[in-house]
């Protein structure tokens, strides 16, 4: 057999990661039909599939998943080499609102790790006020936070975040109570969506429990102290959407928006790999 294609590998561990073709396309800067035809001479030259196609998503077949973690470690070490010589090892200092950070944060920053193993990532998770604070007095590099209410922000829109109502399994409300809430307090934007979609829909609430970020609201949840507003992403296991059984308002869904003034190649693509991996 001759040498595997790194770039086809690369491709392969991008498009199982993502779930897309062409998400996987967009963080290599090529195109979907170049992704899609890398991955066909790669499965040919191994005379195994490793990806299911479906019209709406790519999955990993079990000889996918069986060479996946060996594909990491062929392009982590490919990278690695590349880099060898490299003077200067770049740092960047990322912002992350505590809303959108749930269990899957090793997962992202394996990606980003595999992305460019000689980056040196700094980040910090917080409320989108003091990661903009940060970020406009030069201590982060790029942020990821809902949209500010301040739209003069110069930001680009990375994706769409999709907010409901959780709480712990066979959670059940008390009969003529007001629903518990867990929130992060009166400052917090999506508190505030939250209850004006209550009031709308006449249903009484009670805050009972305050605390900053998904992962205390979402222990809140799991608890069974409360109901939290959380992005679905960010909800714990142990918890359930009860907003369709409930008949909950939705929550509408909210703009996630990438600040960053950097504009060299490196940075450039390792955020791009950051975006999409949230999507």
């Amino acid at each position: 057999m001759k040498a595997m294609d790194v770039d086809a590998v690369k491709a392969f561990v991008l498009a199982a990661d993502l779930q897309s073709f062409t998400r996987a396309a967009d963080v290599l800067g090529t195109t979907q039909s170049a992704v899609s035809l890398k991955l066909r001479r790669l499965e040919d030259q191994l005379g195994r599939r490793l990806l299911e196609r479906t019209p709406r998503h790519v999955r990993l077949s079990a000889e996918g998943l069986a060479f996946l973690g060996i594909a990491r470690e062929l392009v982590s070490t490919h990278d690695r080499a590349v880099a060898a010589f490299e003077v200067e090892r770049r740092r960047l200092a990322i912002g992350i609102s505590h809303l959108l950070v749930g269990g899957e944060l090793p997962s992202l920053l394996r990606r980003m790790r595999d992305h460019d193993p000689g980056l040196l990532v700094e980040m910090r998770v917080a409320g989108t006020r003091e990661l903009m604070q940060a970020y406009e007095q030069g201590e982060l590099d790029a942020v990821l936070a809902l949209r500010p209410e301040d739209r003069r922000k110069q930001g680009r829109a990375a994706f769409v975040e999709a907010f409901s109502w959780f709480a712990a399994v066979g959670w059940e409300p008390h009969a003529n109570q007001p629903l518990p809430l867990a929130t992060q307090g009166e400052s917090c934007r999506i508190r505030a969506v939250a209850i004006r979609a209550l009031d709308k829909a006449g249903i009484e609430w009670s805050e009972v429990f305050v605390g900053k970020g998904a992962a205390i609201l979402g222990a809140a949840a799991a608890g069974g102290l409360a109901v939290a507003v959380l992005a679905q992403r960010a909800a714990p296991s142990g918890t359930v959407d009860i907003g369709e059984s409930l008949s909950l308002p939705p929550i509408p869904p909210q703009d996630v928006m990438l600040y960053t003034a950097l504009s060299d190649r490196r940075s450039r693509e390792a955020l791009r790999v950051l975006a999409l991996a949230f999507r």
